[in-house]
Order: C-alpha cells, then sequence, then structure tokens
C-alpha cells in the first residue's frame, strides 16, 4: 500500500524527500550468500519508503539506502523493502500497520517513531541492541530516549531536531526580534497581526505539540534534578498535567486570537499544507524538522532569508529533538544477519556517509554535521546541552504521541482542563501497570 503524503512524520519525513523515484531492486543477485535452500539470502525492512532502482536515470539515492548497500555488499545479502505510506487523514497511520505488522512478525526490522518504540519495547517485541558494536559510540541522550526497561531497542541514523521556521525578512521588515519566551513570541504574532498578516504561524496536525513540549520540560530537561522530576512523575508523586498546562494554555490563547487556524490545522499534512504560504512569503512563522531546511522540496531553497530557532520557553528558544529508529523484531527468523546489517548501517563509516549527504545531527559522538547557514541558531542550542526530549522511553506515559493527539483534541474544540483530564487519565493508567 503507498501514497502521495508525507506520514511518518515524526521522524520518517526526511526519508521521503531523497528519492526521486522508487521501484523494487532485483540487480543485485550476484556472488550472494544463500540460505539453505539456495536461494539468496535477503532480510525484510518495513519503511515509508521503497528501494529505488539503482539503474533507473536522474535518480537522487537517499542516503539511508547508501548505508542500506554498504551493508547488502559487506555480508552479501539483499535488503528487501515493504512500506506503506497513508493517501489523507482518514487512512490507517504508518503506525498503526507498523504495530499490526511486527505482532505478526511480517518483517525483520522496522523504521520507527517513538511513540512505537516504547510501546512495542515495553511489550518484549524488539531486540536489545545494546551488544552491537555501534552501541559503543551513541550519544547518551540517543540511550536515554530508546531504552525500555532496560534494554536499547532502537537506534536513529539522526537525531531529529524541531524548530520554528522563520522569515526573518519579514521579522526585519516590521522591526519584530525573533521571540525568546512565550510571551514574545505572542508579541510577535500580534504585530504582524496588526499589519494585515492574517494568520502568522502556519500549522499542521503533526507538530503544534513542540509548543508544549518546549514549555513543559524547559526546565526538567535543563536543571539539575532530571532524574528525580522523572522519577516523581513515573510515581505518581508529580502529574504531568501540571508540567503540560502551560503549553496549552499558550495554544488556546493563538487559537483564540486567530494566529493559528485549528480547523485547518486539524487536517493539514505537515509542510503540504502551510508550507505554501510560507515559501510564498505569506506566512513568516512555520515549524519543521531539522532537514527540512536542507531539501529543496521542503524549505532548502527560499526565496528570502530564512533562520531556524527554538520554540519559546522560560529558558529562551528551546529545541525539542525526538528520537525514532531502526527496531528489529525479536522473533524474526533471520535475527542475527538482521543485526549483522544494522550494525554496518549504524557504524560510525556508515553514518558519516549519512551525515555528509542530509547534514544532520549524528546519533554517533564521533561524527559532527557542517549545518547551513539557516539552521545554526538551532545547532548552538544544541551544541550547547540546551533542549527537551520529545520522546523519552524512561517516562512510564508515551509523550511524543500521546501530546499530538490531546493536542489534536484541543483543536477540535476541547477545553485546557479537558486536556488536563486526559493525562491524568494517562498517568494513573501508566500507575496500575508498573
Amino acid at each position: 500500500m503507498k501514497g502521495k503524503n508525507y506520514l511518518c512524520l515524526c521522524m520518517a519525513a526526511v526519508l521521503l524527500l531523497g528519492f526521486a523515484a522508487c521501484g523494487q531492486n532485483d540487480s543485485s543477485d550476484v556472488n550472494l550468500i544463500k540460505d539453505q535452500n539456495g536461494d539468496s539470502k535477503t532480510i525484510v525492512l518495513f519503511a515509508p519508503i521503497g528501494k529505488s532502482d539503482p539503474d533507473a536515470e536522474n535518480i537522487s539515492i537517499a542516503a539511508q539506502e547508501m548505508t542500506v548497500r554498504m551493508a547488502e555488499e559487506e555480508l552479501g545479502l539483499i535488503v528487501k523493502y515493504n512500506t506503506y505510506t497513508a493517501d489523507d487523514y482518514k487512512d490507517k497511520t504508518y503506525d498503526d500497520v507498523t504495530i499490526d505488522r511486527i505482532n505478526n512478525q511480517m518483517d525483520d526490522f522496522y523504521l520507527l517513531n517513538p511513540d512505537t518504540i516504547q510501546l512495542l519495547g515495553s511489550e518484549g517485541k524488539l531486540a536489545d541492541l545494546s551488544g552491537l558494536e555501534c552501541a559503543k559510540n551513541l550519544r547518551e541522550v540517543v540511550k536515554t530516549a530508546n531504552t525500555v526497561n532496560g534494554k536499547l531497542v532502537a537506534i536513529p541514523q539522526e537525531v531529529v531536531a524541531y524548530g520554528l521556521f522563520v522569515n526573518k525578512d519579514m521579522f526585519d521588515q516590521y522591526s519584530v526580534k525573533l521571540p525568546e519566551t512565550p510571551e514574545e513570541f505572542l508579541e510577535c504574532c500580534r504585530v504582524f497581526q496588526e499589519n494585515g498578516i492574517e494568520t502568522p504561524v502556519g500549522a499542521n496536525r503533526w507538530w503544534l505539540e513542540n509548543f508544549v513540549l518546549a514549555q513543559a520540560y524547559a526546565d526538567l530537561y535543563n536543571g539539575e534534578d532530571t532524574d528525580a522530576e522523572i522519577a516523581a512523575l513515573n510515581s505518581g508523586e508529580a502529574k504531568y498535567s501540571d508540567y503540560m498546562r502551560s503549553g496549552f494554555e499558550f495554544l488556546k490563547q493563538m487559537m483564540d486570537l486567530g494566529y493559528i487556524d485549528a480547523q485547518a490545522a486539524l487536517t493539514y499534512e505537515a509542510i503540504e499544507g502551510e508550507g505554501p504560504d510560507f515559501l510564498a512569503a505569506k506566512t513568516p512563522i512555520v515549524m519543521a524538522y531539522w532537514a527540512a531546511a536542507n531539501a529543496d522540496t521542503a524549505y532548502g531553497k527560499t526565496d528570502f532569508h530564512m533562520q531556524v530557532i527554538g520554540f519559546p520557553s522560560s529558558r529562551g528558544q528551546m529545541p525539542v529533538v525526538s528520537l525514532s529508529g531502526y527496531g528489529v523484531c525479536a522473533a524474526s527468523r533471520q535475527l542475527q544477519d538482521t543485526l549483522a546489517t544494522l550494525d554496518i548501517m549504524l557504524s560510525d563509516e556508515a553514518l558519516q556517509v549519512y551525515t555528509d549527504h542530509n547534514q544532520v545531527i549524528s546519533p554517533s559522538k564521533n561524527v559532527e554535521v557542517e549545518c547551513v547557514d539557516a539552521l545554526k541558531p538551532l545547532n548552538e542550542r544544541i551544541e550547547d546541552g540546551i533542549f527537551v526530549l520529545g520522546s523519552n522511553a524512561g517516562m512510564k506515559v508515551e509523550q511524543w504521541g500521546n501530546i499530538c493527539l490531546i493536542v489534536r483534541e484541543l483543536l477540535d474544540g476541547a477545553s485546557v482542563d479537558e486536556c488536563m483530564a486526559q493525562f491524568d487519565r494517562l498517568q494513573e493508567e501508566s500507575l496500575q501497570n508498573p
């Protein structure tokens, strides 16, 4: 099943941008390891995009596929792809399909969103990757975000950082400074609206949660007692709703003032919905992930001066980091071959290729990125260790997916109190399932 819109948007959308076409690769069947039946050995990856045809003309091979080919060549096997993207917001999501497939052991390894990683990891459906050679080089934040019950159950090829993409020319035109705090952000929107920009913030149904995360956890992740605060949340001593309320009140205020179009955001796919107005300089602010600043099919080629900054918080501009990754089906019939493939794809050598090609933040502490000018404000904050995690498997209540869904309820007319009751319910459920 294939579709045309971005779906696995919390982490895999970048892969869609690197492919010009997709098809089945049947050309690499020489000198391959044979299985017991004499056939070429294959393992199967489930991802949001199919494998491109290496013989097709004018194909831009994605960095992800370059690393797959490194593994194929070194191990003498073939990685086949199964894929799904939704046609629109009414279809099953990529996550829904992924969970069904791994429960039925239909593939060997998967490209997974943060909420799916936490769910499948807690159910024991994902293999422990901590023994891989590549795991020794991971940044601590990667291990923290993707460790479930003491097991490292997923490893990404990039650290996905989200920020506000702003038209700096429009800010200069109206003498507006780039905002640091929620109050300053609202003031920017007020000035834009008074100057005829009806909806200053372009929004979609996926990424408004970043405003909430930046405000909710600015102190938690950048203070002195991160572990203690998370322990208090996990035990029920502290309430998630107390952390979340200010962010939801902020979004509600933006909706009430018309700074975002709630009904449009409910149906907009990321970039496809709000992107045209941003590129046409009709909307000064949108939100997106790091790699969108590099891709010509997203925001990598604008006719204006663009900058990417963090979301407003009490501690200033705050990047939100979400850790997705590859997970291996624990019941894979080709478990060792799959683990060996992943170890090559995630080695420092392969990650250097991936990072250089996509200009993204690497999960390896040994691989550095040379980012474009637009991303330097966001990168400086991250390099200084100033960011919040959008996904953290150490929290008993899954963050990324749940906040996204509850934000949608706010967009659809729920009150802030009703949204906070949802968090309280989720926390109660987590306490009943230690």
